[in-house]
């Protein structure tokens, strides 16, 4: 087992040597600050996600009361801790000091197979998802819940609305960006994301219609150049839905304040949660 994650890991930093130097030729555009009510027009279900009172992440509206984030946005980046669902709170379209909707969160469940601090980074990419349940679900006309899609291939065009720590009062929208490459679970994209991204709703457009297809989990750096990791949904999302249809649903396989933060060795790739 310890050979084939070591293995797994030599073959994600070969990967991402071959995406960044693919990025060099793809043509990205820049990120774009929503800062008017016709700008963020069609880009209020997605908002920022307060996070207990020091931290905050990104997040989607999928169903009225339904947000999608990453998994690892549910801890306290210092202790470990798991945070309660009355410190979250989701601020859909929020825009220089005013959301669209305010809302809290009743429940919060994360993937069951992702463990917070482990050390195979691999698994941590591929289930760093989570669903939170609102307090009341969000029915106003200015909102619309984001509908989800199958998996995009490499070369496919994306797109990411996000907030960040140097732009955390109004979403940034880059409408294009591209998948690098693409593992089972995991897409490897072009897309700028910093701390706070994460989360992040990943786009892609068919028919005019912004559909989610992936979720920002984490960058890495290589050699000076930044890519982003996305977690696919198919799965891992439905049986996320499961677990929040459960009366006793898993949130982490194990105590995360218990476990170890371990730095793969022999990897050249910095990972770095956004």
């Amino acid at each position: 087992m310890a050979l084939l994650r070591i293995l797994a890991r030599a073959a994600l930093c070969l990967m991402l040597v071959f995406a960044v130097r693919g990025a060099a030729s793809a043509e990205e555009s820049a990120l774009r600050r929503l800062d008017t009510g016709d700008e963020s027009r069609g880009w209020n279900a997605v908002g920022r996600l307060n996070m207990g009172k020091h931290s905050f992440c990104t997040g989607a509206l999928i169903a009225p009361n339904l947000v999608l984030t990453a998994a690892h946005c549910l801890f306290d980046s210092k202790s470990g801790a798991r945070l309660k669902p009355e410190d979250m709170e989701f601020l859909a379209g929020w825009r220089n000091g005013r959301a669209a909707a305010y809302r809290g969160v009743r429940r919060a469940v994360a993937h069951p197979e992702y463990v917070y601090g482990g050390s195979d980074r691999l698994t941590r990419v591929s289930y760093d998802l989570a669903l939170l349940e609102l307090d009341q679900p969000i029915r106003l006309t200015s909102i619309h819940p984001f509908e989800t899609d199958l998996l995009p291939h490499k070369g496919d065009e994306v797109g990411v609305v996000s907030y960040a720590k140097d732009r955390s009062e109004a979403p940034s929208l880059q409408e294009v960006c591209h998948v690098l490459d693409q593992e089972p679970k995991i897409l490897v994209l072009s897309c700028k994301v910093d701390f706070g991204s994460s989360g992040a709703p990943i786009f892609s457009m068919k028919d005019g219609i912004a559909r989610v297809v992936s979720v920002v989990s984490s960058k890495a750096d290589y050699e000076g150049a930044s890519v982003a990791l996305g977690t696919t949904l198919q799965e891992p999302l439905a049986t996320l839905r499961a677990a929040l249809d459960a009366a006793s649903s898993p949130f982490q396989k194990a105590n995360p304040a218990l476990r170890t933060i371990e730095d793969g060795a022999g990897s050249s790739a910095k990972f770095v949660k956004p």
